[in-house]
C-alpha cells in the first residue's frame, strides 16, 4: 500500500511515526560519522532536504532520543550493529537560522539571540542539577531574561552572544561527561537578508566571532554540521603596498575573506564536491521507485524532463525533492520548486544586470549553454558588479547545472570555467514567467510594439519606445556600477527578453552573434520561411557619440549603414529567409530619448 505523501513535513520523528512517504537517507549518517571531519559545511539549493536530514541526525545522535531505536529499525543505518550502539548517546545542540529574515542588524542579532536561547531552554534541566555553579546558572538565566524581554533600552553585549553556545557546550559536556554535537541549519539565511538590506559587513563581523567561539575555540565540541545555500564570503580592504606599472605604490587593495577563514577545522562540501552526492535530493532510482509506489509509472518520462538535471559532485540525474513530493501528492506535472519561495534576488540580478548577462540568459532560455568562470565562494558584495559572482550564485542556488568544466589557470588560479545550462524545464518556465512579469504592466502596449516591428510601422515603434523608456527606464537601469552610456543598451536587452518570450513560437531570437563581416545586436529568424507572414529582422543599437554625430538622425543612419556594410543578412539568407523579406532597424539612444528608423 502506498504511503501517505506529506507536504512540508521536515520533522524526521513525525515522518517515521506517521508512516509518511520517506526516501531513506540514513546512509548519510554513516558516511558523515566515518569521515572524522570535526566541522562540516554542506551547501545545497533550497528545499533539497537539508532540514529533514538535520532532524534525522538529531533523532539519531541526541540522548533525548535514547531508547528510540524504533525510528530507525526499518532503515539502512540499523543494519549496522555499530551504529545501533551509537544511537541516542550524545548531547546535541540543534539550531536553525531559517526564519531569521530581518531588514536591519539589530533585529537580526536579537533573532539570533532568540534562536540560541531556545537551545538553552531545551536543556533547562541543567538548572536543577548540581553541575552548574551559581555564576553559571546566572549566565544561563540572564541570557533567557534578555531573550524574552528584548528592549531598545537594554542591549546584550556581543561577547555574551559569541560565548553562549560555547558555554552551553561546556554545561552539557560536564553534565553528560561527553562532548557535544552541534547542528546548525540554514546558517546563511541571515547573510542573504543582510546583503539585500545593506547591513552585510556588520553581520559578517558578528557571525564570524560567533562561529569562531562555537566551532573553533570550543574544547567541548565533538562534531558539528552546518547547512546553507552558499559559502558566504565578503570583500574587505586590506592595506599593503602594491607596485604599479608606473612605479608608484598603491596603498589599498581589495581582498576576499570568508566568515569561516579562521576555522582551520572546517570541511566545505559544495554542489561540486564528491562527498555526500546522494544524501540530499533524490536519485533517479529513488524517484522512479516512488512513482511506481504511487501509481504514476506512466509519468516517468515527463518527470525526468521537468525535474531532473541537478548534479552534485560527479553524480548526475539528481531530482529536486520538493517538486517530486508535490508531483506525487497532486498527481500532475506543474511548477512546484520554482514557485515555492521568492526568487527576488535572482530576478533583481538579471533585470538590473548588464546587457551581457541578459544576452546570456536569453541564450540559456533558447536551449544553449554558456561558458563562465565559477567561484564556489560566493562573494555577496561583488554581486552588483561581478558577472562571475552572479553565475556562481545561480549555480549554487540550483537554477543552473554543470554540463562540463575546464580549469583555466590563466584567468585566476582558483577559478574553473564551467559550461552551464538551465537545470530543467521547470527552471525554464520559471525564467519565462519572471521575464513576462517585468512587462505585465505594459502588456497591451508591448503587443502593439511587436505588431509594429513585424509590419514595419516605424512611427508606432518610435512612439512606443520613447513612452516606455520614460515610464520604466529605471526598472532596467543597471545601477550605480554601470555608466550612463550603457544604460539604454541594458534597458533594451531587458525588453528583448520579454519580446522573446512572447514570440518564441514564431521566431528564433539571437543576440550578438557573428554574421557576414561582424556581430549583429539582435536577429529575429522566422520559423516559417515559406510565407512572408513573419519577416526576418536585424536590429542594431547605437548610443550617440558626440565626437562623430551631431544628432540622433545621424546615429540611426550609422546603425542602418553598419547592418548593410557588415552584411548581417548573411545568416538569415543562409537559413532560407528571402532577402526581400528581411527588415533592418536602427535604434539610436541619447539618455532616455530613442529614435528608430528602418529599411
Amino acid at each position: 500500500m502506498a504511503r501517505t505523501v506529506s507536504i512540508g513535513t521536515q520533522d524526521f520523528e513525525k515522518m517515521i511515526q506517521r508512516n509518511c512517504f520517506y526516501v531513506d537517507k540514513t546512509g548519510f549518517i554513516k558516511e558523515w560519522w566515518e569521515s572524522e571531519d570535526e566541522v562540516t559545511l554542506i551547501t545545497r539549493p533550497r528545499r533539497f532536504g537539508k532540514t529533514l536530514n538535520m532532524s534525522m541526525l538529531n533523532c539519531f545522535f541526541s540522548n533525548k532520543y535514547a531508547d528510540r531505536g524504533e525510528l530507525f529499525e526499518k532503515l539502512e543505518i540499523w543494519k549496522d550493529g555499530k551504529y545501533r550502539e551509537i544511537q541516542g548517546t550524545y548531547p546535541v545542540i540543534f539550531l536553525s537560522f531559517a526564519s531569521i529574515k530581518s531588514n536591519n542588524f539589530t533585529d537580526t542579532k536579537n533573532d539570533i539571540v532568540a534562536v540560541i536561547n531556545s537551545a538553552f531552554r531545551s536543556h533547562s534541566y541543567l538548572l536543577d542539577s548540581d553541575v552548574l555553579s551559581d555564576a553559571e546558572k546566572e549566565i544561563f538565566e540572564s541570557f533567557d531574561r534578555y531573550a524574552n524581554n528584548i528592549s531598545v533600552d537594554k542591549e546584550i553585549a556581543n561577547e555574551t552572544v559569541y560565548r553562549a553556545l560555547n558555554n552551553l557546550s561546556l554545561f552539557l559536556s560536564r553534565y553528560y561527561g561527553k562532548k557535544v554535537i552541534i547542528l546548525l541549519d540554514e546558517y546563511d539565511t541571515p547573510m542573504q537578508e543582510a546583503y539585500v538590506n545593506g547591513y552585510w559587513e556588520e553581520l559578517v563581523a558578528f557571525t564570524r566571532s560567533l562561529f569562531n567561539s562555537t566551532f573553533k575555540t570550543n574544547p567541548y565540541l565533538e562534531r558539528a554540521i552546518m547547512t546553507g545555500i552558499t559559502t558566504a564570503e565578503y570583500s574587505a580592504v586590506r592595506k599593503f603596498a602594491k607596485q604599479t606599472s608606473n612605479g608608484s605604490a598603491k596603498a589599498e587593495t581589495m581582498s576576499k575573506e570568508s566568515i569561516f577563514s579562521d576555522l582551520n577545522n572546517l570541511e566545505v562540501v559544495t554542489t561540486l564536491t564528491p562527498k555526500y552526492e546522494t544524501a540530499f535530493g533524490f536519485t533517479e532510482e529513488e524517484v522512479f521507485k516512488a512513482l511506481d509506489e504511487q501509481g504514476l509509472s506512466d509519468k516517468k518520462n515527463d518527470v525526468k524532463i521537468w525535474y531532473d538535471g541537478f548534479r552534485f559532485g560527479s553524480k548526475n540525474d539528481i531530482y529536486n525533492p520538493w517538486s517530486i513530493i508535490n508531483c506525487l501528492d497532486k498527481k500532475k506535472i506543474a511548477l512546484y520548486w520554482a514557485e515555492s519561495s521568492s526568487n527576488g534576488l535572482i530576478n533583481s540580478l538579471v533585470q538590473k544586470g548588464s546587457s551581457n548577462i541578459k544576452m546570456m540568459v536569453e541564450e540559456l532560455i533558447n536551449g544553449s549553454t554558456i561558458n563562465v568562470p565559477i567561484d564556489e565562494q560566493i562573494v555577496f558584495s561583488e554581486l552588483d558588479y561581478s558577472e562571475d559572482a552572479v553565475w556562481s550564485l545561480m549555480l549554487a542556488s540550483g537554477y543552473l547545472k554543470v554540463v562540463s568544466s575546464e580549469e583555466l589557470n590563466l584567468i585566476r588560479e582558483s577559478d574553473n570555467e564551467y559550461e552551464l545550462a538551465l537545470t530543467n524545464r521547470e527552471i525554464l518556465f520559471m525564467f519565462k514567467k519572471m521575464i513576462l512579469r517585468w512587462f505585465s504592466p505594459a502588456k497591451n502596449e508591448t503587443n502593439e510594439f511587436i505588431k509594429a516591428l513585424i509590419t514595419g510601422d516605424i512611427e508606432s515603434m518610435n512612439e512606443y519606445m520613447n513612452d516606455v523608456a520614460l515610464r520604466t527606464f529605471s526598472s532596467f537601469d543597471t545601477g550605480k556600477h554601470t555608466s550612463e552610456k550603457k544604460a539604454p543598451e541594458n534597458f533594451f536587452h531587458g525588453f528583448v527578453l520579454g519580446l522573446m518570450v512572447d514570440q518564441s513560437e514564431n521566431y528564433i531570437i539571437t543576440s550578438n552573434r557573428e554574421s557576414g563581416f561582424g556581430r549583429y545586436d539582435i536577429m529575429l529568424e522566422p520559423k516559417d520561411k515559406q510565407t512572408q507572414k513573419y519577416p526576418g529582422i536585424v536590429i542594431e543599437f547605437k548610443v550617440i557619440n558626440p565626437r562623430k554625430e551631431n544628432s540622433l538622425e545621424e546615429t540611426v543612419e550609422a546603425a542602418l549603414k553598419q547592418i548593410e556594410e557588415k552584411n548581417y543578412d548573411a545568416e538569415l539568407i543562409n537559413r532560407g529567409v528571402k532577402e526581400e523579406n528581411i527588415h533592418h532597424y536602427g535604434f539610436a539612444f541619447k539618455s532616455k530619448e530613442v529614435l528608430i528608423d528602418g529599411n
